[in-house]
């Protein structure tokens, strides 16, 4: 609520401006200019047609003020909240029900100040804006002020009534009526004050006195009451001076705001823009490019952004194109902060600050009508580069393209970013889970399989034996599993570490290394979108190769309660000791810990979603827990390099594939010198085949995040797939093998047109589990060995010690480690 309302009863003064610092005013159409509406602003009107208000109101007015006779033409056309009705005293009792609820607030004509009567109708119109409008001359005074505001109303002040001098029997000082209300506890008299930028951003706290607030509000600059100095004109000798925008009271009247554009260094006297600390998000982005337009070194990005207005205008729309089609909510915030900051560069490039902006926004808000809202011609149908003998309709499934030479190193690098994973905040949200499942066990996991699966159990847990009944699988499909277990045991048998490694490293010293497997296992099949018996065969059969005692496998329940007899049919070929029925992170931490019910493991293994993933990565690093884990895990990925051998059916078969996996997979193309005609037919046949496939949705979302990266030569391609170090990467090349030493990053490769992915997926042999998120720079796919760890072994006889000893004391007494030393020659003597 204003403290009071100046009314432009004449020709705009000189105090206009210092008026509109500390709050709205009422104009009249006579003292109008509809071109220079300032930010806060009322327009009494005695008669104008509902189009010409309508106008006033799009042009940035808030609110509407019309008398009584006009109101009940408008009521309905303009929103409640921007129009008030003009009454005289006397007609209050004129007011209809229709009229009270078409108008957000009254302006009451009175000769006289009568607060009983203005409290009644402060009552009668609950709620509402009350304006009190004086007709006859008074003597207008704080506690005036201060008495309408007791009951909930404002007066209104013709601006003939204020001054910028002393206050008079006629007139008031502005400052006067403006501090009104404004109350101090401090024994000094002084206000605490916040001062804030034009957008917002806290600046620092400062006190201010009524000499102070008199010549800021007057002159316009920041002006303050030191505690020690007196007066302080805020950048008197630094130069970093201030505008003020605006001065307001808080809610309970007892401290001050002043918004305002600080110029020079900052406000802080560290040189710096806030007492509190460095700016953050879009304000310190518009401080950076501002400072970037000015100083930027020749040859960086940004310079580049400011010079060329074709590559700026290129970037906006690309990033705009990419948060269209962002789904998660990281995925949206990554591409959403992209956007903003290619659009504040451009802003800033011609001179549009954050408050320009927010100006618009604020005025676009006060819009009494509205566009039907519906997109313009060429951005009603998904838009995207044209090329031959593509199908031209709003449905067609297809990737988004770049040219690798074209590319800055920034935008390179961004190509092989996965969406943004925060691990910090996954982990705290499973934390609580973790928590009651490792301190109720059973309990708890009955209660989270309810909440999150759907199904009500009375066990956790199925033991062998299994029932034949839950393994009734059709022919065909236990065919096939038995031929996959059969490939994928014998590739695995291979992998086994089970001789001694023996090496004499000295005459007398034997040093040796010997395998032993893990003891307890858990093994994590997801459910999901999927029923994945196939991640049951690859953690399954090395656990069973490399002779684990206990093998534990977890796998989300179905809502009755059962597990998919294919998984349970694998858990009975790799002799599962205990097949627990639960998923998510309440799986994870019963593996940990163990229950009453489902034994503790020493080494969990398996992909799952991001609550999987971040419980995993929870339990490792517990000590309490004990228990390791196979690596980090995260969205599908298939990276394919295709060349002009490429059979762009085949092509777009293995992109499907692995994109269908769910919404978040990513999918890469790398086109070696292909033609557009090439790449167009890869294109055709990734949208055919999409629509002929039953997880369609799926693929709608998750291919026009995948890119197609355009190479020159074969050299780049897998120059891009090292740096990208891709999940599954297949080679669509002519002599495909002899690339094949030239892979330093990927977690499987695929070579050859006859080589698709799906077959290490299911039975060729290797394992699926496979790093993902470039962890294949650092991590092999699950073998057999990741189920084994290795022992080392020594065995010096006494000659051995006695060549080898000295060595050995001599450095453990470079050490300071007398005691190493000892028990060398304490042997020795």
């Amino acid at each position: 609520m204003p403290i009071f309302l100046p009314l432009l009863d004449t020709q705009p003064p000189q105090i206009l401006s210092a008026l509109e610092r500390i709050g709205p005013v009422i104009h009249t159409v006579n003292s109008f200019n509809p071109d220079n509406i300032p930010h806060e602003s009322y327009l009494l009107v005695d008669h104008a047609d509902t189009d010409q208000l309508i106008f006033w109101l799009n042009a940035g007015v808030d609110k509407i003020i019309v008398p009584l006779s006009q109101v009940l033409g408008v009521i309905g056309q303009i929103p409640p909240e921007r129009l008030l009705v003009t009454i005289n005293v006397e007609n209050v009792t004129a007011i209809s029900d229709r009229v009270r609820e078409g108008v957000s607030g009254v302006l009451i004509k009175t000769p006289t100040i009568d607060l009983d009567l203005i409290s009644s109708m402060a009552r009668f119109f609950e709620g509402s804006t009350i304006l009190v409008l004086p007709t006859s001359d008074i003597n207008y005074s704080p506690s005036l002020i201060r008495n309408i505001l007791g009951i909930n109303s404002t007066l209104v002040i013709p601006v003939s009534n204020l001054t910028v001098h002393a206050s008079s029997a006629k007139q008031i000082n502005l400052v006067d009526a403006f501090l009104a209300p404004l109350l101090s506890d401090r024994p000094d008299g002084l206000f605490p004050t916040v001062v804030s930028s034009e957008t917002g951003h806290t600046l620092g706290l400062v006190y201010s006195s009524r000499q102070s607030v008199t010549e800021s509000i007057v002159t316009g600059k920041g002006v303050y009451q030191s505690r020690k100095h007196g007066l302080w004109r805020k950048g008197e000798s630094s130069g970093a001076v201030q505008d003020v925008i605006s001065i307001r009271l808080d809610c309970d009247a007892d401290s001050l705001e002043f918004r305002v554009v600080q110029h020079g260094s900052g406000f802080c006297h560290l040189n710096r823009l806030s007492c509190f600390g460095h700016a953050k998000g879009f304000a310190a982005l518009e401080r950076t490019l501002k400072s970037r337009l000015e100083s930027a070194p020749e040859g960086s990005y940004t310079k580049r952004l400011f010079n060329d207005p074709v590559l700026l205008r290129s970037k906006i729309m690309e990033e705009a194109d990419e948060l269209c089609k962002a789904n998660t909510t990281e995925e949206i915030a990554f591409e959403a902060a992209d956007l903003a900051y290619f659009a504040l560069t451009k802003c800033v490039a011609a001179g549009v600050s954050i408050e320009d902006i927010e100006k618009s926004l604020d005025l676009k808000a006060k819009r009494a009508t509205r566009r039907t809202g519906d997109a313009k011609p060429q951005w009603s149908v998904k838009t995207q580069e044209v090329r031959p003998a593509l199908p031209n309709n709003s449905d067609t499934i297809r990737m988004r393209t770049y040219e690798l030479s074209q590319l800055a190193p920034e935008e390179r690098a961004k190509l092989l970013r996965r969406p943004v994973l925060k691990s910090d905040e996954m982990i705290a949200k499973v934390r609580p889970i973790v928590e009651d499942v490792r301190t109720r066990g059973d309990a708890a996991l009955l209660e989270l399989t309810a909440k999150f699966d759907k199904a009500k159990l009375t066990s956790t847990v199925i033991n062998p034996p299994f029932a034949p009944e839950s393994m009734q699988i059709a022919d065909d499909v236990r065919r096939s599993i038995d031929v996959a277990y059969a490939n994928i045991r014998k590739f695995h048998e291979a992998q086994l570490d089970n001789k001694t490694l023996v090496v004499e490293t000295m005459p007398g010293v034997v040093c040796s290394r010997f395998a032993k497997p893990i003891a307890r296992v858990g093994l994590y099949v997801p459910g999901g979108t999927a029923i994945l018996p196939s991640t049951a065969l690859m953690l399954g059969i090395p656990a069973q190769v490399a002779g684990c005692q206990k093998i534990v496998l977890a796998t989300p329940p179905r809502p009755d309660g059962t597990i998919s007899p294919e998984v349970m049919y694998v858990a009975h070929l790799v002799g599962a000791s205990t097949v627990l029925k639960a998923g998510g992170a309440q799986a994870v931490s019963a593996m940990a810990y163990g229950t009453k019910t489902c034994p503790k493991v020493d080494k969990i293994f398996g992909p799952g979603n991001q609550w999987v993933t971040a419980a995993k990565m929870l339990v490792q690093n517990d000590t309490d827990a004990l228990v390791s884990i196979d690596m980090p895990a995260g969205p599908s990925e298939v990276l394919v390099i295709a060349d002009y051998t490429a059979n762009p059916a085949f092509v777009a078969a293995d992109l499907l594939s692995q994109a269908e996996h769910g919404v978040d997979s990513q999918v890469i193309l790398v086109a070696v010198d292909l033609t557009r005609e090439k790449l167009a037919a890869i294109e055709n046949q990734l949208d055919e085949q999409a629509l002929a496939l039953p997880r369609v949705e799926i693929l709608r979302q998750s291919i026009p995040k995948s890119i197609i990266v355009k190479v020159q030569n074969i050299d780049q391609a897998i120059e891009f797939s090292n740096d990208y170090a891709p999940e599954h990467l297949i080679l669509h090349l002519e002599n495909p093998s002899s690339y094949l030493p030239l892979i330093d990053n990927a977690g499987s490769v695929f070579v050859g047109p006859f080589t698709p992915e799906s077959c290490g997926d299911y039975a060729s042999g290797t394992n699926h589990t496979l790093p993902t998120n470039g962890y294949a720079r650092q991590f092999s796919g699950v073998n057999t060995q990741s189920f084994q760890k290795h022992i080392t072994s020594q065995e010096i006889t006494h000659v051995g010690l006695q060549t080898l000893g000295p060595v050995v004391a001599t450095l453990a007494d470079c050490e300071g480690l007398q005691a190493h030393a000892n028990a060398v020659r304490i042997r020795l003597q």
